[in-house]
């Protein structure tokens, strides 16, 4: 039996984030074969190109753990109808320099959870454009666009009983696309 190891970053910072919580309840939907490690982006300097050649550790670290990563999921809230400032700079860091693109090739799947009626549609689509530029093979179906509302969420931190069969449908789906499209 192979082992598997996510990378799973988180759009937010927020210690209490909806997001984090979803991350966090996701992964224990995964068969045991795989293993789910959340990826701090919170340290990571401003991008900026002229640090290409010095990158921060911080940055040095962040492309270690995508690059040894087997797959990546990104769970994702939405500012202003896009995905936030901290992972778009997160994901520019592990791409550069050019031709150095850790996140290439690793199977990805995109979800998130909002306040709003519309879960985090808008950011999803703004990320899964970059995503396609960094040749990362994407899961489209089934989308995921949660809104935070009493239920989702039991005390214990698991997902809901409302939320459990749809979101064991799309970690079964990510699981099924790991395997078909990872190294």
């Amino acid at each position: 039996m192979s082992q598997y190891k996510i990378a799973v970053v988180v759009g937010s910072l927020r210690k209490e984030s909806f997001n984090r919580k979803l991350a966090v309840a996701i992964a224990k939907l995964a068969p045991s074969e795989f293993t789910f490690k959340q990826i701090e982006i919170g340290d990571l300097p401003l991008y900026n190109q002229d640090d290409d050649e010095n990158q921060a550790p911080s940055v040095k670290r962040l492309k270690t753990e995508i690059s040894e990563a087997n797959g990546v999921i990104f769970v994702t809230p939405e500012y202003n109808r896009a995905m936030p400032g901290v992972l778009k700079n997160a994901i520019d860091h592990a791409s550069r320099p050019y031709g150095k693109n850790a996140w290439e090739g690793k199977p990805a799947g995109v979800l998130g959870v909002s306040i709003g009626a519309i879960g985090t549609a808008l950011a999803q689509q703004h990320l899964r454009n970059s995503l396609a530029y960094l040749d990362m093979p994407t899961m489209g179906q089934p989308e995921v666009f949660l809104q935070a509302k009493e239920g989702l969420f039991n005390e214990d931190g698991s997902i809901g009983a409302n939320s459990q069969a749809f979101l064991q449908g799309w970690v079964d789906r990510y699981v099924a696309w790991v395997k078909k499209h990872s190294n």
